[in-house]
This record gives C-alpha cells, sequence and structure tokens, in this order.
C-alpha cells in the first residue's frame, strides 16, 4: 500500500498489559466492513512512561489512540482539551491527535449503555443500579448510566470515603449514593455492574447475600474464557443473567472509530465473531 496513507490513518490502544487486547481485532473488522483505510496496533506503555509513549506514537504519524488500564486518568490530564462526557467522567478512554493538540473523550459510558440497551434489551430506566467500583472505569460509566434515569444507582467501593466522593461529583446528574461494601447489606438490585478490575485477579468482591433482585443482570466491565470470578459468584448466587464486557468493549470501540472517522460500524458481526471460540 501506500505508506502515506499508514501514515496518516495510525491508530493505537495504549495499555499496561496490552498483550491479550482484543482492540486491533475489533478496529480492523471495522475499517473492512466500512472500507477505512486505517492501521490499528496494541502499543505497551511503561507505567512511568504513558505520556512519551504518546508524543512517540504521535511522531509516528499516529492521529488517534483509545487508553486502557491504568492510564485512563492520567490520559485526561495530558489532553490540552476534553469533549463535555471526558470533563464529566474525569477519564479519558480516547484521543483525537491533530495539529493543535490532543482531545480526550471518553466513549466507555456510551459503549456500555448501548451493550445493555440494544445487545441486552436491558432497561435501565426506573431500575436499581448498583457500580462495583470508583475507578477510572466507574467514572466513565457513571454519567451515561444516570442519563438513562434509573430508579437510583449506588456505587459501592472496598474504600467508602472513595465512593461517597464519586457520587457528590455525580450528584448533579441523578440519584446516586455512595458506600462501602458493608453498607449494601439489606438492599436488593436489578442491575450490578463490576468495574472493578478485580476480576483480573480471580478475586471475589465482598458482597453481601441477597443483593440481587429476582431477574437481575450481572455485568462485568471485564471478560475473559468462560466466567470471571464476579460472574462466577454471581451465577453461585443463583443469578441467572450474567454479562461479560465483550460487548460495552466492541461497542466502546464503535463510538471511538465514529469519533475518529465519521462513519459508524455496524457492531453486531464483529461481536458474534469474537465471540466464536
Amino acid at each position: 500500500g501506500n505508506p502515506l496513507i499508514s501514515m496518516t490513518n495510525r491508530y493505537c490502544v495504549f495499555g499496561n498489559p496490552i498483550g491479550d487486547s482484543k482492540s486491533p481485532a475489533i478496529h480492523t473488522r471495522f475499517a473492512q466492513q466500512t472500507g477505512e483505510e486505517i492501521v490499528y496496533e496494541a502499543r505497551l506503555a511503561p507505567i512511568d512512561g504513558f505520556a512519551a509513549a504518546v508524543r512517540d506514537f504521535i511522531a509516528l504519524g499516529g492521529r488517534g489512540a483509545n487508553v486502557t488500564v491504568p492510564f485512563k486518568e492520567e490520559a485526561f490530564r495530558l489532553c490540552d482539551r476534553h469533549t463535555p462526557r471526558a470533563l464529566q467522567a474525569g477519564a479519558v478512554n480516547t484521543l483525537i491527535f491533530a495539529g493543535d493538540g490532543i482531545t480526550g473523550d471518553n466513549t466507555d459510558g456510551a459503549g456500555l449503555v448501548q451493550d445493555l440497551n440494544t445487545n441486552l434489551g436491558t432497561v435501565i430506566a426506573g431500575r436499581r443500579v448498583l457500580l462495583l467500583g470508583a475507578g477510572g472505569a466507574a467514572r466513565g460509566a457513571l454519567g451515561p448510566l444516570l442519563a438513562e434515569k434509573p430508579a437510583l444507582l449506588v456505587v459501592a467501593n472496598r474504600t467508602a470515603a472513595k465512593a461517597e466522593a464519586l457520587a457528590e461529583h455525580f450528584a448533579a446528574d441523578g440519584p446516586v449514593d455512595g458506600c462501602g461494601f458493608t453498607a449494601l447489606a439489606g438492599r436488593h438490585f436489578d442491575l450490578v455492574i463490576n468495574a472493578t478490575s478485580a476480576s483480573l485477579g480471580g478475586e471475589v468482591l465482598p458482597l453481601p447475600a441477597g443483593c440481587y433482585a429476582p431477574g437481575a443482570l450481572a455485568y462485568d466491565m471485564m471478560y475473559g474464557k468462560g466466567d470471571t470470578a464476579f460472574l462466577a459468584a454471581a451465577r453461585a448466587a443463583g443469578v441467572t443473567r450474567l454479562a461479560d464486557g465483550l460487548g460495552m468493549l466492541v461497542e466502546q470501540a464503535a463510538e471511538a472509530f465514529f469519533v475518529w472517522r465519521g462513519v459508524r460500524p455496524v457492531t453486531q458481526p464483529v461481536l458474534e465473531a469474537l465471540r466464536q471460540p
């Protein structure tokens, strides 16, 4: 191909670790489907070298990048300007590189809501939602979840103070409350979303029994082969509606692709292809 084309249309995902990232496969399929000529790769950024890794990629002709664990809050600080949803989240997962600097966006919450609404047929309006975790993943999800008008949204975190601070930050956006895990005793939720990285280490969150209302959906933003630790625990607790974060990954990628290219890919065939064993 024309080296100029690959120069002008380079994208990547930054993370640490990054080896198992499905993002290159997703964006390559989107490009094939839409006829957009892009090259998309995974790039490992050193834990203490994220900003330098971004500058190196821009110097190589990078047009944009996705950002995954653990750099979403650092990416926010690196940007010259932010979209409204990135400002609301205080975290960035999508970078746009242009002559006038770096713009930060956040497509995580939009991707989550799209997956819940469209792929999983889950109504959020009027439901009781529990969001586990208070880091960048939770921050990205809160605004778009509250925009769906749940009856209430509780943020629970190991460190209660962090959950309380996050709830306060989003208080203007809807009925949101923050607490520690023990404070969940006796409360029931229709949708429980794991936004912690506990599943990566196989650890199970200390959720009190009865957290799941009848017919509840357990949703893990993480994904892996088979059940994550969170989903396995939910299954053991009798939950029958379970979903991992693969749909969210594909939907946030589609939103990022749209931000970069102005073309919206069809996600269903890509999600089905990734689900193949």
